[in-house]
């Protein structure tokens, strides 16, 4: 009895199984796919406030459906960070994806660093650099401490996420709502949802790979399944509301540069206002996390074939330091606005070459020979 009672203990929960895959990918998604609100403007606003919507659910469908297949492919192949899942996806060509993974991350977290910049100048009157500094420091810290760490910080801050998000739209209906119906039973222009959906869909489907560490916790074709499906839901729920939102101040609101913290302001309360700044910049934290953690796991893969050692913190710390300070320098150069709008329709294109075209392929064609 104690024997089970112990084995028992170490079984993967249902959390673990089944939503926590989902709230990781939500979390690598979050801070360059809407925390800011300026991506949601960037791919769905010009399509109007239908079209924007048409563009999200279908964004969600690929997530959920490329996501799905990534977990039962990564389990089938025993793969636990990217660089072996790619190997066994794409051969001899899988150090492409390295190549252009490096780039990636780093534009990614100078999104994330740009906006946290852009957050402390806005709530507290910082020279962005100091906000970008603060999320940067944060984010060594937290992925310095392994999976453990970072699944925590994947657990709390998406409650602060969902909570705050909840009483967002509360506040918004009560102040601004009957604005919102209007704007949605005006004729709009909704020409270029599709194509905004899948752009948008394809720049952030990288999370999927990023957060394989966590699906450690899959115990069954099932479990990929489920987790997989839920995925997609549960990362665009939040974006979902909050583009409706968004859409009382169409189209005016998509010259914003920081749409979050406009709307905010038309709610007229301060305490809000910085509750939700702070989940802004746990999202970003989050984010940010998510993808040097990804780096670090596929260091510590190859050195645990290769040398039978593990990655320290320190050397977690280091690496992940490395990169951050390269971040930081690209988002004082470029922008966040600049960064969002050049290179994510690169990166999108970038991810459609070398992950998505050949998962929906060989890897379904391997999926079903294997179950043949």
């Amino acid at each position: 009895m104690e024997v089970d009672s112990i084995a028992a203990s170490r079984r993967p929960s249902w959390l673990q199984r089944f939503v926590l895959p989902g709230l990781a990918f939500k979390a690598v998604v979050i801070g360059g796919g809407y925390s800011t609100g300026r991506e949601l403007a960037e791919y769905f606003m010009p399509s109007g406030p239908w079209g924007g919507v048409a563009g999200m659910l279908l964004a969600m469908i690929l997530w959920s459906a490329v996501t799905t297949v990534t977990f039962l492919f990564a389990r089938a192949t025993g793969a636990r960070d990217y660089r072996t899942f790619f190997q066994n996806l794409l051969g001899p060509l899988a150090p492409l994806f390295d190549i252009a993974y490096l780039p990636y991350i780093l534009l990614l977290l100078s999104v994330f660093g740009a906006a946290a910049g852009a957050l402390g100048t806005a709530v507290f009157g910082w020279p962005s650099i100091a906000g970008t500094v603060c999320l940067m420091a944060a984010t060594a810290c937290c992925v310095a401490f392994g999976n453990e760490s970072v699944e925590r910080l994947f657990k709390w801050v998406s409650v602060l996420l969902y909570a705050t998000y909840a009483l967002f739209l509360v506040l918004a209906v009560t102040k601004f709502g009957k604005q919102v119906p209007l704007h949605f039973a005006a004729p709009a222009n909704s020409d270029g949802w599709a194509l905004g959906g899948v752009t948008y869909a394809a720049y952030n489907i990288i999370g999927a790979v990023v957060i394989l560490p966590v699906c450690r916790h899959l115990t069954s074709r099932r479990d990929a399944l489920v987790a997989g499906a839920l995925a997609g839901p549960l990362a665009m729920l939040p974006a979902l509301i909050f583009f409706v939102c968004m859409c009382a101040f169409y189209p005016g609101i998509q010259q914003e540069v920081l749409p979050s913290d406009f709307m905010l302001k038309q709610l007229e309360l301060p305490a809000f206002h910085l509750l939700f700044q702070l989940m802004i910049f746990g999202a970003l934290l989050e984010s940010g996390s998510g993808c040097l953690h990804a780096i670090n796991e596929r260091i510590a893969s190859g050195l645990r074939r290769r040398h039978g050692g593990h990655l320290s913190t320190g050397a977690r710390f280091a690496i992940s330091s490395v990169i951050l300070i390269s971040a930081i320098y690209f988002a004082n150069l470029f922008g966040l606005v600049t960064l969002i709008a050049k290179g994510y329709r690169a990166l999108a294109y970038t991810m459609l070459a070398l992950y998505v075209i050949p998962l929906l392929t060989v890897g379904l064609w391997r999926l079903r020979h294997a179950s043949a």
